[in-house]
């Protein structure tokens, strides 16, 4: 009996993983301080009772973190990765007007590291906490000779309802309606393939600072969206920045419109050494620069939101010539 194996000897180990789901609890139960699971805990999978909602549609959102997860566990920056990981999947909820409520994780790890995991859900759990979203489960999986010893996989789902009279409806849109700008806090979680090759063929361009304020997460846009509603607002349409830039996360809205867009140059420290290595058309293709959020509305409904979370700037309008052209005030 001495030659046969268990599961722990081929590399995972159930009765650790399973402890550290009692370990985690305390950062679960921070994202139900004002929503709560429906049911025993325990179940396998979780439920949310929506009969608060007259009308519900269900709105889902599924991203990663990309390969900016390299940069984030190089630089031990875990709890950053588990707000990445959310912010991607709960902005683009938010684009619809509904309320993310449900986020679930998937952390693919060669062997149980209970020290690594826990600070990543502490970092899902900053976030999920300030938009009231639940983390209602997850999985992780330990994936012995598949995930290489130094690379975490991470996959984040989220679920959110809207009310249907108040989903965002982008058919309404028309020439003469006026794009408002949000800043971003970094570059996000999109373009690092070309920021790794930039930083890989131009070693020391930018600062250890520098690099540290590219690697801040992804900014959350509930702020703007709950202060955009207390401003009696509705947008016709609202954008998360991600990957393809300002034109073509706007263009995926349009029928038969267009944009000429100035944007504020970007401040992020450092910003400028890595953009001289980049083509000064594809940076628009490839990074926010600096905007990571659109809000779309009315003429006589922008300067209403002009203030909403920390405040937004007019970008330009909507045109009837197809395709959207940015360029950066005073260049």
């Amino acid at each position: 009996m001495g030659s046969k194996l268990t599961y722990q000897q081929a590399g995972v180990d159930t009765r650790r993983a399973a402890a550290l789901v009692g370990d985690i609890k305390s950062h679960v139960a921070r994202t139900q301080q004002n929503r709560k699971l429906l049911g025993a805990f325990g179940l396998f999978a979780a439920c949310y009772d929506l009969s608060a909602y007259k009308q519900p549609v269900i709105v889902t959102g599924c991203d990663g973190v990309g390969t900016k997860l390299e940069l984030l566990l190089e630089h031990d920056l875990l709890e950053i990765a588990g707000k990445d990981l959310v912010a991607m999947s709960v902005n683009d909820i938010l684009t619809t007007g509904g309320d993310p409520l449900l986020f679930l994780d998937y952390i693919g790890i060669a062997a149980l590291n209970e020290e690594k995991i826990t600070r990543l859900i502490a970092g899902m759990c900053d976030y999920l906490a300030d938009c009231d979203c639940i983390l209602a489960g997850g999985e992780t999986a330990e994936m012995p000779g598949i995930v290489p010893p130094d690379v975490i996989e991470l996959s984040g789902f989220c679920i959110g309802c809207a009310e249907k009279p108040e989903l965002v409806d982008p058919s309404t849109l028309q020439v003469g309606d006026v794009l408002v700008g949000y800043a971003s806090d970094s570059i996000h979680a999109n373009g690092w393939s070309l920021v790794r090759r930039v930083l890989r063929e131009n070693p020391g361009c930018v600062s250890d600072d520098e690099l540290l304020g590219f690697l801040q997460p992804t900014r959350l846009y509930h702020d703007v969206v709950r202060d955009i509603r207390s401003a009696g607002v509705k947008p016709k349409a609202f954008a998360h920045i991600t990957g393809g830039g300002l034109p073509e996360n706007l263009e995926r809205l349009f029928r038969g419109f267009g944009a000429d867009l100035e944007i504020p140059a970007w401040d992020l420290p450092g910003i400028g050494k890595l953009l001289a290595h980049v083509d000064s058309e594809d940076r628009f293709h490839t990074f926010n620069m600096g905007i990571g959020w659109v809000a779309i509305v009315s003429p006589g409904e922008a300067e209403k939101i002009l203030s909403a979370g920390p405040g937004g700037t007019i970008l330009g309008t909507l045109v009837d010539s197809e395709g959207v052209r940015v360029k950066v005030r005073g260049e």
